[in-house]
């Protein structure tokens, strides 16, 4: 028995040996598989990696362009407001000198209107006179 036992064993071992190395076979198959697979997306990843640091570039390359564009507006932002204040002063000088010389020609056409008020007056009378005069 010890002999029918033994090419059992044998047999039984033979059998677990073909499963086992079918099964290693598989996923040893699978790994290669899986290990392309994986290269595949390390390569897509570094693929996309790239494009992102590209993509930041870019964006950083945007955000100086507009810090640059935004300090040259600024400047001549504020270069327009010191003209257009300057320009404000003026006009307000030049309206304040107007409307000092307006009150003085209007204080002389009160005067004038006085003095033709006056003459009139006057003329009057002397007409008045002259009247009394011929008649006399």
């Amino acid at each position: 028995m010890c002999i029918g036992v033994r090419s059992m064993d044998k047999e039984v071992v033979t059998a677990i040996k073909n499963f086992i190395l079918l099964e290693l076979k598989e996923i040893k198959d699978n790994q290669t598989k899986m290990s392309i697979r994986l290269d595949a997306v390390e390569k897509r990843l570094s693929d996309i990696n790239g494009h992102l640091v590209d993509q930041s570039r870019r964006i950083d390359e945007t955000n100086n362009r507009i810090d640059e564009i935004r300090n040259e507006l600024t400047g001549k932002i504020d270069e327009v407001r010191n003209e257009l204040t300057g320009r404000i002063d003026a006009t307000n000088n030049r309206i304040d000198q107007l409307t000092f010389q307006v009150g003085k020609i209007a204080q002389e056409m009160e005067r004038i209107k006085r003095e033709e008020s006056v003459t009139s007056d006057i003329l009057t009378r002397l007409r008045a006179l002259e009247q009394k005069t011929a008649t006399l």
